[in-house]
């Protein structure tokens, strides 16, 4: 099952780090746009819409690899202090009641846009011979699955959890802060960090 888990979680990473790579394309195309606008005074009017649908792309792609590293925003003030299995149980839930019903719902819709954007070869109307569209409506079902697949994984690390008591591990990726690595670096230990946390509370309530 542990080998399941990770094995999708792999996949939500490998389109993450790949979509990524529109954020490279993208600051190119922005930075080739303004020059050429206001210094060739050549502008592309199919530009803007490109960059929408790049832009769009990352953002949806983005969804499940956030999912898979835990990284979406939440309540962390009350929802961190909670037992493994309590966290695991508001989870379960609003997994069902929401999650679900809404990325399904986000995929179904999703196709039945691209395949209608297909059937007309939907081109942008906002200029003359606008970018195909179709491409782009067809990454929303794409995501979509991706993230219901993902999101039916944590569903399963829930359950996991409410039995064992403890999250299941996850596949890891790069930290925009290496915590371990930075306490290499300045050779500090959890003992001293845990001695500063004290030190911290004892400050605090002198001054209370």
């Amino acid at each position: 099952m542990q080998k399941l888990l990770l094995a999708v979680d792999k996949l939500s990473t490998w389109v993450g780090q790949v979509c990524s790579w529109l954020i490279v394309a993208l600051t190119l195309m922005i930075s080739w746009e303004v020059f050429s606008r206001y210094v060739l005074n050549a502008p592309h009017p199919w530009a803007f819409d490109v960059m929408s649908m790049m832009y769009g792309t990352l953002f949806m792609t983005a969804g499940a690899y956030t999912l898979s590293k835990n990284g979406h925003v939440r309540g962390d003030v009350l929802y961190g202090f909670f037992p493994p299995r309590l966290q695991a149980g508001l989870d379960l839930t609003l997994y069902i009641l929401f999650f679900i019903p809404g990325v399904v719902a986000l995929a179904w819709a999703g196709y039945n846009f691209a395949a209608d954007s297909w059937a007309i070869n939907e081109h942008s109307n906002v200029t003359a011979n606008g970018p195909p569209v179709y491409p782009f409506k067809t990454v929303i079902p794409i995501a979509g699955t991706i993230l219901l697949l993902q999101g039916l994984v944590e569903i399963v690390r829930c359950a996991v959890c409410l039995q064992t008591g403890e999250w299941p591990s996850r596949e890891h990726d790069v930290e925009e802060v290496d915590v371990e690595k930075l306490k290499e670096m300045v050779h500090v230990s959890d003992a001293d960090i845990a001695k500063l946390d004290v030190y911290v509370v004892h400050q605090a309530e002198g001054k209370a």
